[in-house]
């Protein structure tokens, strides 16, 4: 199962900033979930509510779900405070694989073996569903506990990239101040930025401000000579 997410662009969500989709890979996405915009901390994974969220907007639920999610951790909060633990330690294992797994064994090893942990642990039926705009997707319908399950999507997405061997084209974003990840899909693998509407820009402005202060200088400099 190919782990791309359906959404791109920043959507409307619980809490005052949206997540964002710039990963072109869930996996790499939910790794994202912990976030910082325009200087503000955007944390998905805040709490259960904001996680559910967060899978309704990732596709990897629907709305009826992720509503029946909410009660369902209302009535039971130690079990959603368990699922929202085991969803930050994988969070934190995927970001270690997605920054140094294509030159490190131990962490693909280790990474591997998180995600078979989650695998092992989840029990249910796989299908294929039609989204809303007329798309299929494959599914994970966990039997049992209604937390069950809900890391599957996201582990397999994982599971894709080190299949398929895409973790050399896995990227972290050029921007220092940026801790996005993404998968760069371009023909010459050259991409260094999560988003150019917003870290692109600022390097750019950044080279231009640079390159204003140099000819200063240098008119000074002349001036003065």
């Amino acid at each position: 199962m190919l782990g791309t997410s359906p959404l791109t662009t920043q959507r409307a969500s619980h809490g005052p900033l949206a997540p964002v989709f710039l990963g072109d890979r869930l996996w790499l996405d939910f790794i994202n979930t912990d976030d910082v915009q325009r200087g503000t901390p955007v944390d998905a994974l805040r709490d259960f509510a904001a996680f559910a969220g967060w899978l309704e907007l990732a596709g990897v639920v629907d709305g009826e779900r992720a509503a029946g999610l909410r009660r369902r951790a209302d009535q039971q909060p130690a079990g959603a405070a368990a699922a929202l633990a085991e969803a930050r330690r994988v969070r934190m294992v995927l970001r270690t694989l997605a920054e140094r797994g294509a030159s490190a064994d131990r962490v693909r090893f280790d990474a591997l073996a998180e995600i078979n942990r989650v695998l092992s642990r989840s029990a249910g039926t796989r299908r294929v569903d039609v989204r809303p705009d007329g798309s299929f997707a494959r599914s994970f319908v966990p039997v049992g506990d209604a937390f069950a399950g809900l890391m599957i999507p996201v582990v397999d997405s994982a599971a894709d990239a080190l299949i398929l061997s895409e973790l050399p084209r896995v990227r972290r974003c050029a921007d220092a101040r940026c801790a996005r990840v993404f998968y760069d899909a371009t023909k010459n693998g050259r991409r260094r930025w999560c988003d150019m509407a917003t870290c692109g820009n600022r390097a750019k402005a950044a080279r231009f401000r640079a390159r204003d202060g140099r000819r200063e200088r240098r008119a000074k400099r002349a001036v003065t000579a």
